[in-house]
């Protein structure tokens, strides 16, 4: 695959954001309690807060902690990547569709140190039947803070049995059981 696939087909769409989306400034929330990206069940998670933006667009922050860090003092590029990964799959909440990653693509700009607060910025840019191009950018320190990393994606609309045929029956019935309504509504949509 190369990096033409993240680019739209000609006769993709602009994105539309859904009607009852959540407002621009409006917190997200967990999708899911024990997700790595943004769940606070997790204790070594990147515990992620993404905000709705204007039109199909979202911020999020993240703290970079020790258990992130990959070379010593400094976030492993593997984390940095998951957190581009959960933000841009965070977009698909404001398109209220579930949709897995097909393709992550991340240009790592900077070292980003432990102890820093990474701000990302995401939007979709088009979609195409089944797919959803989008972008971010991770900035260190705030919005006008450098560019630490930057990504492309590609996200796949699927339906909820992708989930509940390929995922374990008791996380499953767990996520599906949530008393939260709004996360349980959300614990199917993003990556795989």
């Amino acid at each position: 695959m190369s990096s033409a696939s993240l680019l739209p087909p000609a006769d993709a769409q602009p994105p539309v954001r859904h009607p009852d989306a959540p407002a621009p400034g409006e917190p997200l929330g967990a999708h899911y309690e024990h997700c790595f990206g943004c769940g606070p069940g997790q204790p070594h998670g990147l515990h992620l807060e993404a905000r709705a933006g204007d039109g199909v667009s979202l911020t999020a922050e993240f703290t970079v902690q020790p258990a992130h860090q990959g070379a010593p003092g400094l976030a492993h590029g593997g984390v940095l990547a998951t957190a581009l990964d959960e933000t841009l799959g965070s977009l698909n909440w404001l398109l209220r569709t579930i949709a897995v990653t097909g393709r992550l693509e991340t240009d790592f700009v900077a070292p980003v140190p432990v102890g820093t607060v990474l701000h990302l910025e995401a939007e979709v840019t088009a979609v195409a039947g089944r797919k959803i191009y989008s972008r971010a950018t991770g900035r260190i320190g705030g919005p006008e803070g450098p560019v630490a990393v930057r990504a492309e994606a590609l996200f796949i609309e699927v339906k909820v049995d992708h989930f509940t045929e390929h995922g374990r029956e008791q996380e499953i019935r767990a996520a599906m059981s949530d008393p939260d309504q709004i996360r349980r509504s959300r614990a199917f949509e993003v990556n795989p």
